[in-house]
Order: C-alpha cells, then sequence, then structure tokens
C-alpha cells in the first residue's frame, strides 16, 4: 500500500517550507526508476525467478497459507493480507534478475511480519481506515474553513491531515524491516550470492526511500497548515 498525501493549492510565502520534500519526492522517484530498470537486467546466479523464490521463503518460514499470484502493472507488488496473497508484477514473477528476487523477497517479508504480528505492521493496519478518510477529507475541510474562515473546518482538516502523517511514519519501520528480512532470507537460502547483494539492497534501499520521501513531504505539508492556521507564528494574509 503506498503512502497518502496530497499537495494544498493555497500559494504564499509558506510554500517555500514544501521545497526540500519536493526535491527528495523527486530525486526518490528517480532513484527507483533508475535502480529498478538496471538491477532487472542482471540476471542473478540461481536462474531462479521471483515467483518460485517467494514460495521457497515462504515454505522455509513456514508459512502454508499464502498464496504468489501475478497482477498487472509496473512496481506493483503487494502482499494483501485480508486475502493472504502476495502479488507480484510480471518483470518480478517472472524475472530472474536481482531486481526481481529482491522486491518478491520484500513483499514476503510483509508475509512474515503477518504471519509473527509484527507489531508495526498491526499498528499501520489500524490506521489504514483513518488515514484513507483523512486523505479524503483533510483538503475540503481544510481549504473550505481557510476560505471562510471557519476555525472548526481548518482543525478538523489539520487532525485528519495528522492521521495521514502518523501512517506514513508507522510505515517507515514496517517497509525497512520487510527489506532487512528479505536480504536476510535471500543470503540465507543461498538465492543470491554475496557479491550479488549489493545489488539486490540498492534496489531495495531506493525502494525504502520513496517511503521516506512521502513521509517528509507529509511532515511538512503538516507544518504548513499550521503555518496557515496560526498556528505556528504568525499567518501571512
Amino acid at each position: 500500500m503506498g503512502a497518502f498525501g496530497f499537495f494544498f493549492p493555497i500559494f504564499d510565502s509558506s510554500m517555500i517550507i514544501l521545497i526540500p520534500g519536493v526535491i527528495l519526492a523527486m530525486y526518490a522517484q528517480f532513484k527507483v526508476q533508475s535502480t529498478f530498470g538496471r538491477y532487472i537486467k542482471v540476471r542473478a546466479g540461481t536462474g531462479m525467478t521471483g515467483a518460485q523464490v517467494a514460495k521457497r521463503i515462504l515454505d522455509d518460514a513456514g508459512i502454508r497459507d499464502v498464496t504468489v499470484e501475478m497482477t498487472g502493472g509496473h512496481l506493483s507488488d503487494h502482499y494483501d493480507p485480508r486475502k493472504k496473497v502476495l502479488r507480484l508484477s510480471p518483470d518480478v514473477h517472472n524475472g530472474a534478475s536481482l531486481a526481481s528476487l529482491g522486491v518478491a523477497a520484500h513483499e514476503v517479508g510483509h508475509a512474515m511480519q503477518h504471519h509473527q504480528g509484527y507489531l508495526p505492521l498491526s499498528l499501520r493496519a489500524t490506521f489504514v481506515p483513518v488515514a484513507q478518510f483523512g486523505s479524503t477529507l483533510a483538503f475540503p475541510l481544510f481549504l473550505i474553513g481557510f476560505i471562510f474562515q471557519t476555525g472548526w473546518m481548518i482543525y478538523a482538516g489539520i487532525y485528519a491531515f495528522t492521521a495521514v502523517v502518523l501512517f506514513q511514519l508507522v510505515t517507515l519501520p514496517v517497509e525497512f524491516n520487510a527489506s532487512g528480512r528479505a536480504l536476510a532470507r535471500l543470503q540465507a537460502g543461498g538465492y543470491i550470492t554475496p557479491a550479488e547483494a549489493g545489488g539486490a539492497k540498492k534496489v531495495l534501499d531506493a525502494a525504502a526511500l520513496t517511503y521516506v520521501a512521502a513521509a517528509l513531504m507529509g511532515i511538512l505539508q503538516l507544518l504548513r497548515l499550521l503555518l496557515l492556521a496560526g498556528v505556528l507564528g504568525r499567518r501571512d494574509d
């Protein structure tokens, strides 16, 4: 699941706060696309596909109730805890590259978290409906309140967006932990050699950077809302 967030189209000097987040977000997207594009062309020595490795790691971990299937799209890989299905994009499902194995193992990491009751994952799951609600209503509540100077709507929008930011922050340890599990399992199982581990790690690190960028952007957006509302400093009218 991707991080939630949005951009408030209110233009004033406070927008400068968002510049670091915008720069990091752009760099993160470039990094994940370029790194994945590079290592999707580097074939792993075992010759096993992402789907095969995912199934092997699940078996090794004693997880028998999670299925692996292919889904459409590019970098659309995810684990569905409700249906216990690990969905891999075509490049990852059928590919035998370092990128394919790294991404597949990362999603297995989420399945392992679910199987073991990993607390941050459970906490993130509780935030999902609240974050969805916040990402949908925070903008209209704040904008309408800002235009008509209706205090309760402004603060309702801020509280709603705070839930989005909390979701983004809770997501960080979940993603980093899944990547750590992925690298450990790939090496312990002999699916990648020590020489290949560096490439797989670069793919996982690039993907993790997108979540860091989303969290930073969310924090900066929240700070900007507080400035616009006059909570932090004096609002520029």
